[in-house]
């Protein structure tokens, strides 16, 4: 099944327009032609199914046949991350962040973050094509970046609150700490690891330290560690 993407289709819509390089595409690539099914999302968990009227490959139109509402997962996963040096290595994280089931990313910026500036738009363009890729219907919610002391200065998080960090100290292997169907908030920090101000914060903030094992990982490393060990638990 190839999955589109629109956001602005709701429940009550008939016809849909699908824009030129999407059009172009469905005529083009999967030479789909007047008649055909095909199915989109709007990210918000609905998914449509539609029957092409019009096979034009700039205007290709198509009749809404039926939706259906998945159902949520019976918890959410946020993942809070620094941004990595390398720019290809945290698109890496959301892509496969995005097949597991994370729900909402917050890139934070940290006192020993080298990248300091992030480009959303191409973040949000990579979570859209994991997220049809993977055949889902639910787009996780990329906030905007802050610093540490920023989120966990504002920090409404319910749910169970885990700081990952490699520094000396009593920690537990998040297996052992994540409890299923309950929302967690999960914290990974850059390549130079969190500071001793960041982690003493967080854990005035109510935020335990967690070990995600005996090897040291890179930062999108451990941000899947923790992904799928949470996806695991809930399974």
């Amino acid at each position: 099944m190839q999955l589109f993407y629109n956001p602005s289709l709701d429940n009550s819509a008939k016809q849909f327009l699908f824009p030129p390089d999407e059009s172009k595409h469905i005529v083009r690539v999967l030479r789909k032609s007047e008649g055909d099914i095909v199915h989109i999302t709007n990210g918000r968990g609905y998914l449509f199914e539609a029957e092409i009227l019009v096979p034009d490959q700039k205007k290709c139109k198509a009749r809404i046949i039926s939706h259906q509402k998945s159902i949520p997962k019976r918890y959410r996963l946020h993942m809070v991350v620094a941004p990595t040096k390398m720019n290809d290595r945290y698109e890496w994280f959301l892509e496969k962040a995005t097949e597991i089931g994370v729900d909402e990313i917050t890139p934070i910026i940290c006192d020993h973050s080298e990248r300091k500036t992030i480009k959303p738009e191409r973040m949000e363009r990579v979570l859209q094509s994991a997220m049809k890729q993977s055949l889902q219907t639910f787009l996780p919610k990329l906030n905007r970046p802050v610093s540490c002391r920023e989120f966990l200065g504002n920090d409404v998080s319910t749910g169970l609150k885990f700081i990952a960090h490699c520094q000396d100290g009593e920690k537990m292997e998040l297996k052992r700490k994540m409890i299923a169907d309950n929302d967690a908030t999960i914290l990974i920090g850059p390549e130079g690891d969190f500071s001793k101000e960041e982690i003493d914060l967080a854990k005035e903030k109510g935020y335990t330290p967690i070990s995600l094992g005996r090897n040291r990982l890179r930062t999108e490393t451990a941000a899947i560690v923790a992904c799928t060990t949470v996806a695991i638990i809930n399974n």
